[in-house]
């Protein structure tokens, strides 16, 4: 169910999904902004108790899906919400083209949010492209895949052992290590993370990892420091 994180800021934890074998839980991020229009981040399954929730909260106008890996619910809520505005990473138009993409998420925010939420759009990795947002009035940053943290006993037997190899159950969040791997352009996305550090972050909320209330600049220069480190 939806459960209030900070000012203007709501967070709703869906159920578990199967990824290659893997099971992640699933989690979406609701901001309201201050024209009521409510900014709806990598939206879980809309149940009917979901959806009453959301309601009372504001009208639904953003719909967002900030990589190519996090869209599989998208439709659901373009159904229940026609007006919404969709967007999404441009790798993601030719990978769901079965989806409604009003726009494309770049580095700079929509004048809709921008003078609320901000964006940098961490590129150059074989996986996926992200964008990282920023909500000020609640000093959160959001991630989606690229930081992650699972208890050790998440994922059992073999996987696990894949998991610990691949950091996921290290003992601070951080980013996984086929995500390490897999970035062409580590100067670019090494300027992203500049960009990121930047923001006067006090909590950080991901898909995959318990919230961090508290010293989120700190989480994400643990998190990166592989990469900020030249």
């Amino acid at each position: 169910m939806l459960r209030h994180f900070g000012e203007e800021i709501w967070i709703a934890d869906g159920p578990t999904v199967s990824v290659a074998g893997f099971a992640y839980p699933t989690r979406m991020i609701v901001i309201r902004l201050s024209d009521g229009a409510l900014f709806v981040w990598s939206p879980t399954p809309l149940s009917i108790e979901l959806r009453v929730a959301i309601n009372r909260l504001g009208s639904v106008r953003h719909i967002v899906a900030p990589n190519t890996l996090h869209h599989m619910f998208v439709g659901q809520w373009q159904t229940a919400y026609p007006a919404a505005l969709s967007y999404a990473v441009p790798a993601l138009r030719t990978k769901r083209p079965d989806l409604k993409w009003d726009r494309d998420l770049g580095d700079v925010p929509e004048a809709a949010w921008s003078s609320e939420i901000d964006q940098v759009v961490v590129g150059g990795n074989r996986i996926t492209t992200e964008v990282v947002f920023f909500h000020h009035q609640s000093r959160t940053a959001i991630f989606t895949d690229l930081i992650q943290h699972f208890e050790p006993g998440w994922f059992g037997g073999w996987r696990g052992i894949v998991a610990k190899l691949d950091l996921l159950t290290a003992i601070r969040p951080t980013v996984p290590r086929k995500f390490r791997m897999t970035f062409r352009d580590r100067s670019g996305a090494r300027n992203a993370v500049q960009r990121i550090m930047a923001w006067p972050t006090v909590a950080v909320l991901t898909a995959h990892g318990a919230p961090i209330p508290h010293d989120g600049r700190d989480a994400i220069a643990h998190a990166f420091e592989w990469l900020l480190r030249k």
